[in-house]
């Protein structure tokens, strides 16, 4: 069983890909089309069936005209918003 932790960022990171391609104006299948993939590949990732690796994440983001690491900042800036009140060791390296 997985935290609530790790569903809550997961949830959050699906939210954010859902709205990344409906601000770039594009349907699942649209998005689908441009990835190459069925449209079911798309709704798999939106209701959390299936996760992405690396380089999925690049390509849906570059699909979506996004550079990835503006979508993974954003995503990074809600799961912070998502920890207030806890705090975690930084080092300049791993900024």
């Amino acid at each position: 069983m997985r935290s609530a932790h790790l569903q809550d960022h997961y949830e959050t990171f699906r939210a954010t890909l859902i709205a990344a391609r409906k601000g770039a104006g594009l349907t699942q299948a649209q998005l689908a089309s441009k990835l190459n993939r069925p449209q079911s590949f798309v709704a798999k990732v939106e209701n959390g069936e299936r996760r992405l690796d690396v380089v999925e994440f690049t390509e849906y983001a570059e699909a979506i005209e996004v550079a990835p690491i503006v979508l993974f900042k954003r995503i990074l800036k809600l799961w912070q918003g998502h920890d207030v009140g806890t705090t975690a060791p930084s080092s300049p390296r791993a900024r």
